[in-house]
């Protein structure tokens, strides 16, 4: 059995600005902690007998993944496009809008549509490339959206459409 793994689909390129700011954070700060792991590293390596040394050992591995996250980084922030805009037509939900549904049972359920690399399902942001974000793309407001889930149909009425913060 083979490890090939097919490269995942292209997500989209836009992210909002608070993402963006989030990301060079993300990359500024993993840059301080693989010093420290380089260190530790070093430090366990004068240790001796490297194949039986469990400090080394980990310390290999958390400096790969370290160079993994700040490779896809590197790659990935100069490629965004970042969107610090609203739309002309607000009407209309498109990248960033702030979306309220109401589900078939009276529920409420708020969403912002934002990029796949800032998506946060505990603070109801949701990537553009998902499901949701694509059926609801373009509706304007009172306009019924229905999605396919595992579970089955599901519908949703769109009640209110902003851009900007929250209530």
């Amino acid at each position: 059995m083979g490890r090939y793994r097919p490269p995942a689909p292209k997500s989209s390129l836009y992210i909002t600005r608070e993402g963006y700011e989030t990301l060079r954070a993300e990359l500024d700060a993993i840059w301080k902690r693989r010093a420290g792991v380089t260190r530790a590293l070093s430090a366990a390596a004068a240790e001796g007998d490297r194949s039986e040394n469990a400090e080394y050992i980990y310390r290999k591995k958390e400096l790969r993944e370290i160079d993994r996250r700040i490779r896809y980084l590197q790659k990935r922030l100069p490629a965004l496009k970042v969107v610090s805009e609203p739309p002309t037509d607000r009407e209309r939900v498109y990248f960033g809008a702030w979306v309220t549904l109401e589900d078939e049972t009276g529920r409420e359920h708020h969403y912002r549509i934002v990029g796949p690399d800032e998506f946060d399902p505990a603070r109801g942001w949701i990537s553009m490339d998902a499901p949701l974000a694509r059926a609801l793309m373009k509706k304007t407001l009172d306009e019924e959206v229905s999605l396919e889930t595992a579970a089955g149909m599901a519908r949703y009425l769109i009640i209110d459409i902003r851009y900007g913060e929250p209530r």
